[in-house]
């Protein structure tokens, strides 16, 4: 029987609209079918991949495909790639199917066509992450030999909500009691300020029990960790010991959702244990409350104690969270033979 579908590639800048509508679907923040175009932009057009001295697979690329409903309608998408800084032998991906179109055969088509050009490049394993409220996405993939590797945790503090013992609280003051200063990237703005904040980021992110993969360069992680949607001078939080950045939080303005999100905080270690984060944490608070948001959403991985302590005594509540499934190529074959 003929496959009530059709997989392609993407016809751009046409299909934009509609994948964004898909992505919608599943991604916890609204994206836009300019969103997408820009980030296209950001891309590298040809790919460049190798074998490195262990066998693994590096370089990058990417392929992407959509299942296209009889209607016409895009009823699947999936993206798989690599970056620079992903972890050798790796291929990461996003796969979705539109609940009205899923029980059809979709998702293992995408899955297919993403293993087969992982196959050609020499890929040892397929990463990606499924909602841990969707069993169905989960067993859809467990049936295809993907393992559980991690769990994180999405969670939501309510700005309406914000006890005052911690809203009254001053930020500045808390750092300068340990000789530190408050401020943000818009008030010391340029490149150098950039770049220690590079430094500090590059030095923080290998310290996430989650963190895979390898640091991207300076104009790589200025592209993807620090100007992304949202981004604001002002929100990019910073605790200085004289001109050394020692902590940092990055906060995106949600403008579809009048929201916040925390999108990362780092504090080197020889400055720990003494309120940076809380400090920072604190000042997010404050500049959401400025802005009139009605919330600050995070991400956090499960095994993070010291930042889900700190989130706890803010109030953030917990929400869904992400489980990171990890497939090698062997086990991925056999499930599709």
């Amino acid at each position: 029987m003929k496959q009530p579908f059709t997989l392609r590639a993407l016809r751009l800048p046409e299909d934009y609209a509609p994948l964004a509508e898909l992505l919608n679907e599943y991604w916890s923040e609204p994206t836009t079918a300019g969103r997408l175009e820009e980030d296209d932009k950001k891309l590298y057009e040809v790919g460049h991949t190798w074998m490195d001295d262990s066998g693994l697979l590096g370089g990058y690329d990417r392929t992407r495909r959509v299942a296209v409903s009889r209607d016409g309608d895009i009823a699947g998408y999936v993206w798989s790639w690599r970056a620079p800084w992903t972890e050798p032998g790796y291929l990461c991906n996003t796969l979705i199917v539109s609940k009205a179109y899923r029980g059809q055969g979709i998702g293992e088509a995408l899955l297919r066509h993403a293993f087969h050009w992982g196959e050609e490049l020499g890929a040892a394993s397929l990463i990606t992450e499924v909602w841990d409220d969707h069993p169905e996405a989960l067993q859809f993939a467990v049936r295809r030999g993907f393992v559980v590797e991690r769990h994180a945790y999405q969670s939501v503090l309510q700005l309406a909500n914000v006890s005052p013992e911690w809203s009254d609280r001053n930020p500045a003051a808390i750092l300068a009691k340990s000789g530190l200063r408050l401020l943000t990237l818009a008030d010391e703005p340029g490149e150098e300020s950039e770049r220690k904040l590079y430094e500090l980021s590059a030095s923080t992110m290998r310290d996430i029990p989650s963190f895979l993969g390898d640091v991207p360069d300076f104009d790589q992680w200025k592209k993807w960790y620090l100007e992304v949607d949202g981004f604001r001078p002002g929100l990019v939080l910073i605790a200085a010991a004289g001109d050394r950045f020692v902590g940092m939080t990055n906060v995106l303005h949600i403008e579809a959702t009048g929201g916040l999100y925390h999108e990362y905080t780092g504090v080197d270690r020889e400055y720990r244990g003494i309120g940076v984060a809380l400090a920072l944490k604190l000042e997010a608070i404050r500049k959401g409350l400025r802005l009139g948001a009605s919330y600050i959403r995070t991400d956090n991985d499960s095994m993070n104690a010291p930042i889900l302590s700190i989130n706890r005594k803010l109030g953030y509540e917990p929400l869904r969270g992400m489980y990171r499934i990890v497939a090698s190529m062997e086990k991925v074959k056999e499930t599709l033979l």
